[in-house]
């Protein structure tokens, strides 16, 4: 079983137990996280595609840790104009740990 969910502008293919890195959340470390933004579920029986997100569906996970990622230069300049610029970036992330995926639940037919 597997799912397709979006946060912070991109989307994360994940299973039961996997450990991602997405956009930095303001949850705390230890808090759970729900995500309802789940644009395809595979379960064992049935495959589902949202349009654009699967009614029902979420994706758990518990914020492990925040922090920053390794420095990175940025270096512009303009040529012929002396014009120089260095610049580092540290991007902030926090670590998941997916402790669960829910499947949208099937609708009782209505007996009328």
């Amino acid at each position: 079983m597997y799912a397709i969910f979006e946060t912070g502008g991109k989307q994360y293919k994940v299973q039961k137990g996997d450990v991602i890195y997405v956009e930095k959340l303001e949850n705390p470390e230890g808090e759970t996280v729900k995500f309802e933004n789940v644009i395809f579920i595979d379960t064992d029986k049935a495959k589902k595609i949202g349009s654009p997100f699967v009614k029902g569906a979420s994706v758990v996970a518990t914020v492990d840790k925040t922090g920053k990622a390794k420095k990175i230069t940025v270096f512009t300049y303009k040529r012929r104009k002396n014009q120089k610029r260095t610049m580092g970036h540290r991007q902030p992330y926090t670590r998941l740990v997916i402790t669960d995926i829910k499947a949208a639940a099937a609708k009782a037919a209505k007996a009328e």
